[in-house]
């Protein structure tokens, strides 16, 4: 008993190329078409990645921006500027006959 090899590919393409030109440009309408969905679907995914990377990055950014305005907030409050003014630049409050008043017309 002697097998002889088979080479199925060989077949396959003589057989596709027997059928006519028909089934072989369908056939290659429907690998593209494959082909193209799974194009779309990679980027789609690509997509939607970058966008919740994108709102992760948009949350941190708005939690530090509220804590830049509470510090903003705290660091201009009138008692901490005259405390600052008091201990640090040595200023002091101007006597009372030396305040001068401009009346605008």
């Amino acid at each position: 008993m002697s097998q002889k090899k088979i080479n199925l590919a060989k077949i396959i393409l003589l057989d596709l190329i027997s059928v006519g030109r028909v089934p072989l440009i369908l056939m290659l309408m429907i690998f593209v078409s494959a082909m193209g969905v799974v194009f779309t679907t990679h980027h789609s995914r690509q997509a939607i990645t970058e966008k919740d990377q994108s709102l992760v990055e948009r949350e941190r950014l708005d939690n530090e921006w509220r804590n830049l305005l509470l510090e903003e907030t705290a660091l201009s409050e009138h008692s901490r500027v005259q405390a600052v003014a008091k201990q640090d630049l040595d200023m002091k409050r101007p006597d009372a006959d030396k305040e001068v008043i401009i009346d605008l017309p």
